[in-house]
């Protein structure tokens, strides 16, 4: 009998999967119909197209097919790309330890309350791009000892933990970001696991975007937390919403928490741009509004620094949907740099310039994960925003992509984390391929 539920589960959702497939198809129809493509809004002074609220959301996602035989993402020219790791469970983040051993979170988005025929909708199009299961809720150690490029030794480094995914480590305390809150446990140098469950520092709201990213300021005394919002546009009301969609700070002296800035609806990689010292993170904006409406975007993170979520985005532009606070949208700070509507860009990194062959200005690296609510596919790709004077300067530059089919039917990996790894190699977590890429000059 519970062999012939789950089936009949499974034949509901694959209908209900064409059903959506079939929908969101007849809108992108009705959208190209209507206007030309949108030239994709990127820079630092994007041409962002006028609002239109979708009145069926666009729904178009790949299926997840992962990479086969020797099949590896393009790269850039005078660069090449291995496998640093492979048979991973949904690799999402990366951080590498002073001794270079490289800690890879695994985890995923969880299926959540279903409450009307879109949220089935929207689960049964993640699903099929893997990007909701069962979280595996564990970091997992790789040590490269022969210093080949390819991880030999594999550890599981802590386990049993809520959806983990941002690291750091200060001295020889190593600080887990959970989708529930910040956990400290002890490491000594050369750890291959960690004991005991740590000690909660900060709690966080769960639900929504979960992911939770970490990092250190350069002083080491204060550790930073990406926050993302419960909800696309607050329709559930701003209560639910207190205390999300902004970056935490915490004093590691005091583990005293505070808002370090907010109106950020999904803050999720962050990096210190050297030259200035500044905090930069890139944040996967609103949906429902059109193609590259609005852009996702990189920006330098003012403290108590308000950047619209979820009354206006791109600075002051208002979003109608939203019940209005005037003094608010106000004070809404513009990013600084478009990174293309829902492009998903989520891991970010700085690169020194002269890291990698062609690449000679220092620069941020951004893992795009790739859409989902729009006509044609974005993202899916990584990217390198140049800079200078501590500001972007410049259009971006492919590092890695191939990552979606030319038809846009298949994913065979979707990038995710991004940080420099040793041997000035860049690495890259896919979390449909389920495989850490390494890049180094050839």
């Amino acid at each position: 009998m519970n062999n012939l539920i789950t089936n009949l589960q499974s034949l509901v959702t694959t209908l209900f999967g064409k059903l959506v497939a079939l929908i969101g198809g007849i809108a992108i129809l009705l959208r190209r119909f209507g206007d030309v493509a949108d030239i994709p809004a990127f820079g630092t002074s994007p041409s962002i197209p006028d609002a239109e609220a979708q009145t069926i959301m666009t729904l178009k996602m790949p299926s997840a097919k992962g990479w086969q035989g020797n099949h590896v993402p393009n790269v850039a020219s005078e660069l090449k790309v291995n496998a640093f790791a492979t048979d991973l469970r949904h690799p999402r983040w990366l951080y590498v330890l002073p001794n270079n051993d490289v800690l890879v979170a695994e985890s995923s988005s969880e299926k959540g309350a279903i409450e009307s025929a879109f949220d089935f909708a929207i689960y049964a199009t993640m699903r099929r791009i893997r990007a909701v299961g069962t979280s595996a809720n564990r970091v997992t150690l790789l040590r490269d000892a022969d210093s080949d490029g390819i991880a030999e030794q594999r550890e599981l480094f802590v386990v049993k933990q809520k959806q983990p995914f941002g690291m750091a480590l200060v001295g020889n305390k190593f600080y887990l970001g959970n989708s529930d809150g910040i956990v400290r446990f002890d490491y000594n140098s050369g750890d291959i696991r960690l004991t005991g469950d740590g000690e909660k520092l900060v709690e966080f709201k769960t639900g929504g975007h979960w992911t939770r990213s970490l990092l250190v300021d350069e002083t080491g005394n204060k550790l930073y937390a990406g926050v993302g919002s419960l909800s696309n546009i607050a329709e559930q009301g701003m209560a639910l919403e207190a205390g999300r969609a902004a970056i935490y700070e915490i004093d590691l002296a005091t583990d005293e928490s505070r808002i370090f800035a907010e109106g950020l609806r999904n803050a999720v990689g962050m990096a210190i741009e050297p030259e200035s010292g500044k905090l930069w993170t890139v944040v996967n904006e609103r949906d429902g509004l059109g193609d590259e409406v609005p852009p996702d975007y990189l920006t330098s993170v003012q403290e108590n620094g308000f950047y619209g979520w979820p009354y206006c985005y791109w600075g002051q532009t208002v979003d109608d949907r939203v019940e209005q606070d005037a003094a608010k949208v106000a004070t809404a700070i513009r990013p600084d740099y478009a990174l293309g509507g829902h492009t998903a860009s989520l891991g970010l990194c700085w690169m020194p310039g002269g890291t990698l062959n062609g690449f000679d200005q220092g620069g941020m690296v951004i893992g795009q994960h790739g859409s989902w609510n729009r006509s044609k596919l974005s993202g899916y790709r990584v990217i390198f925003v140049p800079f200078a004077d501590g500001k972007p300067a410049g259009p971006p530059r492919d590092i890695l992509w191939g990552f979606l089919s030319d038809n846009e039917k298949y994913a065979y990996g979707r990038p995710v984390g991004v940080c420099m790894g040793p041997d000035k190699s860049l690495l890259v977590a896919d979390d449909v391929g389920d495989v850490i890429w390494r890049v180094t000059n050839v």
